[in-house]
């Protein structure tokens, strides 16, 4: 982690919010409570695209349909309420421990650069573009989509272009390597493309790493400047 001379109080926020939802809320006592959570309370392409919950049907057959037979299971869920929840909900403990660790290691400069308010606006924001991006590549899916990734992509997409030569500690075989965030940062990315099949939204983090990246590029200037001048 590369140091910074703020607090990075959003960051914080945002993994603390994590942890919370995850035990307090979504660490459910079997997996099919677990399912039917997600099913509850998570993003859902077909749901975006149909603007309805899903029906019984739906979810049995796994086939998007516009019109959905079958009685609706949670006729309360909004999806697009849902896409924003799906940030704070993970796969299993695992995928909670390594966005977070990603989140702390990279969002933290971020957050220098952009200030507390507007770091906010461009996790946020990321996230949701990387869901659109998501349900645009897969319209027809009726599996819960969860996750913080789309988020965290979009800081390291400014990450990439803000600090490129800042040195990240990266695993290779049996040695601790610091890479430059350029390399390191440009290796993960087009990893990305070859997560086809293995279940990862792997279109929420390009869209969420190339919403971040557009972003950073176009107010780069001024945010190294904020990045120089801070206190």
């Amino acid at each position: 982690m590369n140091p910074t001379r703020i607090t990075p109080w959003v960051t914080l926020l945002f993994i603390g919010a994590c942890v919370l939802v995850f035990f307090a809320f979504q660490n459910q006592p079997t997996e099919g409570e677990q399912i039917e959570f997600l099913y509850q309370r998570a993003a859902v392409a077909c749901e975006i695209v149909t603007g309805q919950p899903l029906t019984i049907t739906q979810i049995e057959s796994q086939v998007c349909e516009a019109a959905g037979a079958g009685p609706v299971v949670f006729p309360e869920k909004q999806p697009w309420v849902a896409a924003f929840v799906s940030m704070f909900l993970h796969g299993g403990i695992m995928h909670l421990l390594f966005n977070m660790w990603s989140l702390w290691i990279f969002g933290n400069n971020v957050e220098e650069a952009f200030g507390h308010f507007r770091y906010a606006i461009l996790y946020l924001t990321g996230g949701l573009f990387a869901t659109l991006v998501f349900v645009m590549v897969n319209p027809n899916s009726t599996v819960p989509l969860v996750g913080a990734s789309g988020a965290i992509a979009a800081a390291l997409g400014a990450y990439a272009v803000l600090f490129p030569g800042h040195r990240v500690l990266t695993l290779l075989g049996w040695f601790l390597v610091p890479l430059p965030a350029s390399i390191f940062l440009a290796f993960w990315f087009f990893a990305q493309f070859g997560l086809g099949g293995t279940g990862t939204a792997w279109e929420a983090h390009v869209g969420g790493f190339l919403f971040g990246l557009v972003v950073a590029v176009i107010f780069r200037r001024s945010l190294l400047r904020r990045v120089a001048t801070a206190v």
